[in-house]
């Protein structure tokens, strides 16, 4: 685990808002010389924590298209059977997020298909493909309330405000 001080959560913060910033914005929004900020940003690269940069898309002006939540709970919970499942969901371009779980269910996926057949045509294989799948349920997605990129989130920022 890497420590961060403010700095460095300041940083992350504002890169997670805005990838595309120039150096000398981003210094000058952490209050840090050029050289120092950007030496941050690197050592956060090198560390791990900042993964890589990406366009955030809607998929919506381009075209129409279902999104899909579903709730997948396995029959067997043996490292095999999950791996074999985990391993079927990454290849599926279908699915754009998948979480193993603990509680109720085993996986929560996010899927988006162009309409509810393909999604029921995407289902239909993985049960066909006998990954072990006991039970699921889906939820059609009808609005999206919130929806923010894996940034800082604002309590750890109130948090890093406190230390010196």
């Amino acid at each position: 685990m890497i420590k961060l001080d403010r700095y460095d959560i300041a940083i992350l913060s504002i890169l997670a808002r805005d990838g595309r910033i120039t150096k000398s914005r981003l210094a000058e929004e952490v209050n840090l010389s050029i050289s120092p900020a950007w030496e941050r940003v690197r050592k956060l690269e090198e560390s791990g924590v900042i993964r890589g940069y990406r366009a955030e898309l809607d998929w919506t002006g381009v075209m129409a298209a279902s999104r899909i939540v579903v709730e997948v709970t396995l029959a067997r919970h043996t490292a095999h059977d999950m791996r074999r499942f985990e391993e079927r969901v990454q290849a599926a371009p279908e699915v754009v997020q998948c979480y193993a779980t603990g509680g109720g269910v085993d996986y929560v996926l996010h899927v988006l298909t162009r309409d509810i057949d393909h999604y029921q045509r995407f289902i239909d294989a993985l049960l066909i493909d006998e990954l072990g799948i006991e039970r699921y349920f889906t939820y059609i997605v009808t609005k999206v309330v919130k929806n923010l990129p894996d940034g800082v989130p604002g309590w750890v920022q109130k948090a890093s405000d406190d230390v010196p």
